[in-house]
């Protein structure tokens, strides 16, 4: 297993993630019509289209990328947040949470993490200012991030800060505990602070589309687990799901952005009074 170490940080501190194996990363990346992904990545994906259908894994992927702006421009320019925290974000592609959190405020401060370094080693390239910063980390040992010593050189724990976990949590075993996970992000969080959720839903797949999924990730670096919606809402707990509620994320607060419209995904955001 080549070990890749977390870039500026204590070397002690490492993520692993294997050479030769698909990233869920670069995998979304591809989904997306993104260039930063690999062969491994595409034979992965392949899987998925043959499984699914290419359409609708596409879609998937846009509906959940629509998903997040839409949340992050509500909480940049609705509830006045200022500092987002993006866990497992993925690879840069078209409107990144900081250029829609910087729309509405050009001071926001913004932290990606990551445990594929590749991320950062795209992600820098975007980096226009001092206001945000990319972290590699895995987020089932949340301290890593949290104690992250250029994550808190930037953001403020005493004011607001909105944690997006976006697509992520499907990767979360229940072993890692992806509740406690959230638990302690919450505990950092200071009132008026927000979450945001997205995760593939077993509710209204077929078996075939399930397994099809399970398929897909089969070989990845994180396994895939698909969970119901009242396993989905749970990572809420601790938060107040704001209007309108959990829903699929083309649902939530709709705009003119063209979403696709799928039954794969839930996707809701909550605050922390």
């Amino acid at each position: 297993m080549e070990r890749e170490p977390r870039p500026g940080g204590d070397p002690a501190v490492r993520t692993e993630v294997p050479l030769g194996k698909p990233t869920a990363a670069r995998m979304y990346d591809e989904a997306l019509g993104g260039k930063d992904h690999y062969a491994v990545d595409r034979a992965a994906n392949s899987r998925l289209y043959e499984a699914i259908g290419e359409r609708r894994v596409r879609d998937t992927a846009m509906e959940n990328r629509r998903f997040l702006g839409r949340a992050v421009e509500y909480l940049a320019r609705e509830c006045g947040v200022r500092q987002f925290l993006d866990v497992g974000s993925g690879l840069p592609t078209v409107r990144n949470t900081h250029q829609i959190a910087k729309e509405a405020d050009p001071h926001a401060r913004v932290v990606y993490v990551d445990i594929d370094p590749i991320v950062a080693v795209h992600g820098r390239a975007l980096l226009a200012d001092d206001n945000t910063r990319i972290v590699t980390a895995d987020m089932r040992r949340p301290e890593t991030i949290l104690d992250d010593p250029e994550l808190n050189g930037l953001l403020d724990f005493d004011e607001p800060v909105a944690v997006l976990f976006v697509a992520v949590f499907h990767f979360i075993t229940e072993e890692d505990d992806p509740a406690r996970i959230v638990g302690e992000f919450r505990k950092r969080q200071a009132p008026g602070s927000y979450v945001a959720i997205s995760h593939l839903c077993a509710d209204g797949m077929s078996e075939p589309e399930r397994q099809g999924w399970y398929a897909g990730f089969s070989g990845a670096t994180v396994p895939l687990v698909l969970r119901t919606e009242p396993e989905i809402e749970r990572l809420f707990d601790g938060y107040e799901l704001v209007e309108p509620g959990l829903v699929r994320p083309w649902r939530w607060r709709p705009s003119d952005d063209l979403s696709p419209r799928t039954d794969s995904l839930l996707g809701g955001v909550g605050r922390l009074d």
